[in-house]
């Protein structure tokens, strides 16, 4: 997601770049990228070294993508299939061998490569659900937000915000936030009866307290003022050790986090990455609107998630 060509002083997303490219890169199976935008950028994230690019989908069709987009494939491994059903399946089967350590979105739809990863039998699944988060650099804000889920669970019940909370977390965690703050975010910051928001956010917040939801400091339920700014939460007396400092902000459903993510890019002037957590490798989500930082941060996203699952694998 991005409003707007790149521009200067995107400190949050830059530093994600600095740290991935301390690191190794990933091998990284491009699903079906078939048009000029996916793989090049793609090609793009390996000449930087984040990932080593492995294609996979028609070769025919990457082949004249690679020309429209004035690219040269040698050297580049090739992976050729059928068709994008194909290409996400094999991806797919690319990270359940250990042969690639994520996976990155080309010229097909979200929803195609997401059933693949998703299948019981032949997809990713580990022990949580798969949630997306977005790593915002907000240029009025001090520090990355993190906003969760926008992209993939559509109203999720109580279960599921706790594997969405920790997913969060645990991405916080990769990109150097040792105590990340998470706010449980409702219209209000009280509990109401007739607000599933609020009680599933009281009761996230409790399961923190008891260990069920762990390396992070976690409160709410918050509204969004008073989880993001102090002044705002000391108006109306919160005390709180996330309140007005947050750095994750978990939405009640779907379309909360999409528009909240949307109005901070095309209002508030925010750069964006994000990757699906929650099965067994990184996957990047690359929009055709998104610009060349977005995309680049992304990967370095799933760099530093691939390297830390390697040394603490996800609780």
């Amino acid at each position: 997601m991005g409003n707007e060509a790149d521009g200067p002083n995107r400190s949050q997303l830059t530093r994600l770049l600095a740290l991935a490219e301390a690191l190794d890169p990933i091998r990284t199976a491009v699903v079906h990228p078939c048009d000029a935008a996916s793989l090049g950028g793609a090609l793009e994230a390996g000449r930087m070294r984040l990932i080593v690019p492995v294609l996979v989908g028609p070769a025919a069709k990457i082949t004249a993508a690679a020309v429209e987009a004035g690219e040269d494939l040698d050297g580049i491994e090739i992976i050729a299939v059928e068709h994008s059903h194909a290409a996400a399946e094999a991806a797919c089967r690319l990270a359940r061998e250990g042969k690639v350590a994520a996976i990155m979105k080309g010229s097909l739809h979200t929803e195609e490569l997401l059933a693949a990863a998703v299948d019981a039998r032949t997809g990713l699944r580990t022990d949580r659900r798969m949630s997306h988060v977005f790593i915002l650099d907000v240029p009025s804000y001090p520090r990355p937000l993190l906003i969760s889920d926008a992209a993939v669970n559509i109203a999720p019940d109580l279960a599921t915000k706790h594997h969405i909370v920790q997913n969060a977390i645990d991405l916080a965690h990769a990109l150097g936030v040792a105590e990340p703050r998470v706010a449980i975010l409702a219209a209000v910051e009280t509990v109401h009866p007739n607000m599933p928001a609020t009680t599933d956010a009281a009761a996230l917040a409790k399961m923190a307290d008891r260990g069920q939801i762990v390396g992070a400091l976690v409160d709410g339920p918050l509204a969004f003022d008073n989880a993001i700014s102090a002044e705002a939460a000391e108006s109306k007396d919160i005390v709180s050790s996330v309140a007005g400092i947050a750095d994750v902000l978990i939405v009640p459903n779907i379309e909360a986090g999409n528009m909240m993510a949307k109005q901070l890019a095309y209002l508030g002037n925010a750069q964006s990455a994000g990757i699906v957590m929650g099965a067994r490798v990184p996957i990047m989500l690359n929009s055709r609107a998104d610009g060349r930082l977005s995309r680049l941060a992304s990967c370095a996203a799933a760099v530093l998630v691939a390297h830390h699952q390697r040394t603490k694998p996800p609780r």
